[in-house]
């Protein structure tokens, strides 16, 4: 074979391989700070337990013994907590096959569908943020909005009645996106329009929401209970949510997280596969350029915050009709809040905002085993949390520590602009 007819073919060989190193170099640093963040984690659950100390009166080996036996504690109980015990699993599957009684199998599945049931919300929070970044905008009101689709979607959800469960069901849905989208609109339209900038609206707008779902649903309030307590009527059972294990009370895994992985597949086809995602990735990254190519700035940046005020809000409507049932005051969850580390460690991409929920929802379930089991206080989620994304947001670190090289650049994520740019 000449030279000439080779060399195209070895070029070609090399793409895939190209594509591949890059990719695993940008997965590498978010994975590596979550090992460091749960190394980290350890050293504070040793430092924290007195056990240890008294151990290392006895002697050094002994020590070291117990606080081995400290952490693989913990962290034992936490990934049972957040995963589910494999031996379980297994004997519940036995007695299934043996009995007919699928009880004890279903209910080992318990740790992984609450992680599952806690990344429902997160997963369409974080979307919501992301989509924004990728659109040069740093949604901060997705707890707001979260706060208005909520109540949106508990009213349609009870005031509305006969109506069959296919039509009640998303009709509730689409009144949590629709109340989540006119919350969006709203500082999508003043940065449009006037330059103010986001960050400040949407805080703004958070206080705003906070106080009226408490004029809402307080004591006496237009959509309070009626019963003294400052919750609202219960859903329709036509309107909630289909769950996995009807039968059992305890596991609430819902379709909502069916509709979740729908919600992430959309955002990367509107991302990357329209011409309004492209829009969207170019007003993102310089609003001049867009401008001079003919793309309307303004008619994006609305289009934008109104995509992701709609996600925000199908996370208050998979939280209401899904788990809940009905909506109380102080709704706040912080998802919001958390959605801004999931969008950062999910690199703004649908696919990694769901692998990082992922985290967090094993976050939340493993905590509350890890506490029961080891005594290890809840915060330490907190702490883990706060560590992932002290990490993610200075990569630097941890491509010095580990030695990563930097991945080429590619398409890079504005997360805001100042005031009045556009």
């Amino acid at each position: 074979m000449s030279e000439e007819n080779s060399t195209p073919k070895t070029t070609k060989d090399k793409k895939p391989a190209r594509r591949f190193r890059e990719r695993w170099r940008a997965l590498l640093t978010p994975l590596m700070a979550i090992v460091t963040a749960l190394i980290l984690g350890a050293v504070v659950i040793v430092v924290t337990d007195t056990s240890v100390y008294e151990a290392f009166e006895e002697g050094f080996g002994v020590g070291l013994g117990r606080a081995v036996e400290v952490i693989a504690t913990a962290y034992g109980a936490f990934f049972s907590g957040a995963f589910g015990n494999p031996g379980r699993m297994v004997n519940g599957l036995r007695i299934w096959i043996q009995t007919g009684d699928g009880r004890a199998w279903t209910q080992s599945l318990y740790p992984i569908t609450e992680t599952l049931r806690y990344a429902t919300p997160l997963i369409f929070a974080g979307l919501a943020v992301a989509l924004g970044f990728r659109g040069g905008l740093f949604n901060i009101g997705a707890e707001g909005q979260y706060f208005i689709a909520g109540l949106t979607t508990v009213f349609v959800g009870y005031a509305l009645t006969g109506v069959p469960w296919f039509i009640h069901a998303p009709l509730a849905l689409l009144a949590g996106i629709l109340g989540g989208a006119v919350w969006g609109v709203i500082p999508g339209y003043l940065k449009a329009k006037t330059g103010a900038h986001e960050v400040i609206n949407t805080i703004m707008l958070n206080y705003i929401s906070f106080r009226f779902a408490e004029y809402m649903l307080d004591v006496g309030g237009p959509m309070a209970r009626g019963d003294g307590r400052p919750v609202s009527p219960l859903v329709q059972p036509s309107a909630r949510l289909a769950q996995f294990f009807p039968s059992n009370a305890d596991i609430r895994f819902n379709i909502g997280f069916i509709l979740a992985l729908l919600a992430a597949v959309f955002v990367y086809w509107l991302l990357f596969k329209t011409t309004i995602g492209y829009e969207i990735r170019t007003v993102g990254q310089n609003p001049r350029a867009a401008k001079y190519a003919g793309m309307s700035v303004s008619r994006t940046i609305v289009l934008t915050m109104a995509l992701s005020g709609g996600l925000a809000g199908l996370a208050a409507s998979t939280d209401i009709l899904g788990v809940i049932g009905f909506m109380p005051n102080a709704f706040s969850s912080g998802y919001g809040f958390d959605a801004i580390a999931l969008a950062l460690l999910g690199n703004s991409h649908p696919f990694g905002v769901v692998l990082a929920s992922l985290l967090f929802g094993a976050l939340q379930a493993g905590a509350r085993n890890m506490q029961g089991v080891a005594r290890v206080p809840l915060d330490l989620t907190d702490i883990l949390q706060g560590l992932i994304i002290i990490f993610i947001a200075a990569p630097a670190i941890i491509r010095a520590l580990y030695r990563i090289r930097t991945a080429e650049s590619g398409e890079e994520v504005v997360m805001t602009r100042g005031w009045g740019q556009m």
